[in-house]
């Protein structure tokens, strides 16, 4: 991304004016997320969990959304259940619906939920799918 000056946190659908050329090529490829397995090796992160957030959004939303703090109960995830069955949240509406699905991982998380969700977020990347 083009670096400039941040005065806040922006959610990533209002900043597509800064990706660059190559940006466009490696975002939908899904390479840079890749890098989140040095994440995981080190222990900051398991493969599948909450999706981690910007800290000044997840500070703000555990103050507007009653229970968000409870999706940091489990370490953040390369991806999650919220990833693969809701789409992009960049409101706080749609950020609310999502904690619903991370909540629930949190709650029913287990070793089968786990291979399911890899599995779809396999299928989600080889056959260019978003979330359902």
């Amino acid at each position: 991304m083009k670096k400039q000056k941040k005065d806040k946190a922006k959610f990533a659908d209002q900043e597509q004016d800064r990706i660059l050329k190559i940006g466009r090529i490696i975002r939908p490829l899904r390479i840079d997320e890749s890098l989140q397995f040095i994440n995981i090796l080190k222990g900051d992160m398991s493969i599948v969990g909450p999706r981690p957030e910007q800290i000044p959004f997840a500070r703000q939303f555990e103050k507007e959304i009653a229970f968000y703090s409870q999706r940091h109960h489990v370490k953040p995830g390369l991806t999650g259940w919220a990833q693969i069955m809701y789409k992009y949240a960049s409101n706080t509406e749609e950020i609310k619906k999502k904690l619903s699905y991370d909540l629930w991982y949190v709650k029913n998380r287990n070793i089968l939920l786990d291979l399911k969700i890899i599995l779809q977020t396999i299928e989600a990347v080889f056959w260019k799918r978003g979330a359902k």
